[in-house]
C-alpha cells in the first residue's frame, strides 16, 4: 500500500491522510474508516492528521489495509491530478541520517570505511514535501544533492536483535539529503550543513513494507536536469536496513513514525570535476525501485 498525505490543489487546507488504489486514485482514510465505522465494518476511526495516524504505527496502518478495495464512494476518492502531495508524515519528530554508507561514496569523498555506523540528526525546519522547491540560501554556494532509501518506524523500537529488525519498520519512503558542502566541510561536525530551511524532500509516499520484502536489493538514482549523476542499488549498503535499526535502537529508542534516512551512494555533486553542484531552477529527479519517483526544483533565496 502507498500511504500518502494530501490536499486538494491551491486549498490552502491541511494536508490529510490517504493511499493510492491500484487505479493512481487518492482515498481519504479518515473518511473511508469513518463510513466503515458507522456500518459496523471496524472497530477504529483513523485519525485524518498524518502525525497522529502514524503515533499508533503499525496498528493504524493495519486498519488502513483492512480498507483497500473496499471503497466505491467517489465523494472521498480523488483524482492525483486534482491534489497536492505532502511530506508523507506531516511533520518529521527524529530524522536519524547515516553518513559514509555506501563504499564508492566513502571512496569519492576520500574518506575511510567507517566501523561502525556514521550517525547525524536533521531537524523539522529542513524536511519538506516531494513536491516543494529546495531552498538555495544563500548561506551556501556549493548546494548538493543525495538520493537515499529512507525508513519509517512502525513501532517502539529499543534494544532489537538485527534478526528481528524488520518488525518494528512501517514501510519505505524517498529522502534527498540536500547538503551544503561548504558548510558541512568547515567543521567536524555535519550538522550546519545538512538542516538548512527548506532543503530536504521527503515522499512521495509511504510503501509499506509488505511490498518491499528485501530493502537490500533496490535500484537507486539520481538525476539533475535529466542527466544521471547517481545509479546504484542498496545491496551496497555497508550497513544493512535490518542492522541499523537495531544499531540505532540500542543507542536512542525509535518511535512510531521516526525517519532513518540510510545514506546514498557514489555520484554526488562535489566528487565531480569540476564539481556539479545544483543551481537555481534546476530539477532533482530521485528513483527508487518499489518506491516510485520524486521530483523537485531548487530555487534561490535570501
Amino acid at each position: 500500500m502507498r500511504l500518502v498525505s494530501y490536499r486538494k490543489k491551491e486549498s490552502g487546507s491541511k494536508f490529510r491522510m490517504g493511499y493510492i488504489t491500484e487505479n493512481e486514485q487518492i482515498v481519504d482514510i479518515h473518511l473511508a474508516s469513518q463510513k466503515a465505522f458507522q456500518a459496523g465494518n471496524t472497530t477504529v476511526e483513523l485519525p485524518y492528521q498524518p502525525e497522529l495516524f502514524y503515533q499508533e504505527g503499525q496498528f493504524f496502518i493495519d486498519e488502513a489495509t483492512k480498507l483497500v478495495g473496499k471503497i466505491k464512494d467517489s465523494e472521498f476518492t480523488f483524482s492525483m491530478n486534482d491534489i497536492q502531495l505532502g511530506m508523507p508524515l506531516g511533520t518529521a519528530k527524529k530524522v536519524i541520517c547515516v553518513g559514509k554508507n555506501y563504499a564508492d561514496h566513502v571512496a569519492e569523498m576520500k574518506s575511510d570505511i567507517p566501523e561502525f555506523p556514521v550517525l547525524f540528526a536533521k531537524f523539522d525546519n529542513a524536511i519538506i514535501g516531494p513536491e516543494d522547491e529546495i531552498h538555495f540560501s544563500s548561506a551556501t554556494e556549493k548546494l548538493d544533492y543525495e538520493v537515499e532509501l529512507t525508513i519509517v518506524i512502525g513501532k517502539e523500537a529499543s534494544h532489537v536483535h538485527e534478526e528481528n529488525a524488520l518488525d518494528y519498520v512501517a514501510g519505505y519512503t524517498i529522502g534527498n539529503d540536500t547538503s551544503a558542502r561548504d558548510l558541512q566541510k568547515r567543521t567536524p561536525q555535519w550538522l550546519q550543513g545538512k538542516s538548512l530551511d527548506h532543503t530536504t524532500p521527503i515522499g512521495p509516499w509511504i510503501v509499506t513494507k509488505n511490498e518491499i520484502l528485501d530493502p537490500g536489493n533496490l535500484t537507486i538514482a539520481s538525476y539533475v536536469n535529466n542527466e544521471k549523476r547517481q545509479y546504484s542499488n542498496t545491496k551496497h549498503l555497508i550497513f544493512s536496513v535490518p542492522y541499523l535499526v537495531s544499531f540505532i535502537s540500542n543507542l536512542i529508542t525509535l518511535k512510531p513514525g521516526d525517519i532513518i534516512m540510510t545514506g546514498t551512494p557514489d555520484g554526488v555533486g562535489f566528487a565531480m570535476n569540476p564539481p556539479g553542484y545544483v543551481k537555481d531552477k534546476d530539477k532533482i529527479k530521485l528513483v527508487i525501485e518499489g518506491i516510485g519517483v520524486m521530483e523537485n526544483v531548487v530555487k534561490k533565496v535570501l
